[in-house]
């Protein structure tokens, strides 16, 4: 199985906050295991870089996207995608729908998000993290 990670799951996880770090660190540990294949879009490390700079010093936050990007793919934004996202009228949220397409270029079974009617109109479909944990352990 193959995931795209939304940004808010790398965040939940990076700063431990409650009560979503336990989903979050869960689906990673997944990844970090190799029992599932996950991915990141490349602008959630810069996304998340800057949205922790409050919380963590540079250090900090360099030491924990490093490890994640350690262990996940690293989907790049590419002419394609943006073009892509831009043309689609159905999200409308562009930084979503570079997700979706990173996502589908994963080739995802699922983007797993705490926003999942964000991605109503994504190919790829959107599940909350508590969701997957109980999917995966079927």
């Amino acid at each position: 199985m193959k995931i795209l990670l939304d940004t808010n799951i790398l965040i939940d996880y990076i700063s431990k906050r409650e009560p979503y770090t336990e989903h979050a660190k869960a689906v990673l540990m997944l990844c970090m295991e190799k029992k599932i294949e996950g991915c990141i879009a490349a602008h959630s490390v810069m996304n998340t870089f800057y949205i922790l700079r409050k919380e963590m010093s540079v250090s900090e936050r360099r030491n924990y996207l490093i490890n994640v990007c350690s262990f996940l793919t690293v989907i790049g934004i590419d002419k394609n995608k943006i073009i892509a996202s831009l043309n689609n009228n159905d999200f409308s949220d562009f930084e979503d729908c570079l997700q979706s397409e990173c996502a589908k270029a994963f080739s995802s079974d699922y983007i797993v998000t705490r926003n999942i009617k964000d991605f109503t109109d994504s190919l790829v479909p959107a599940i909350l993290p508590d969701e997957f944990l109980k999917l995966i352990s079927l």
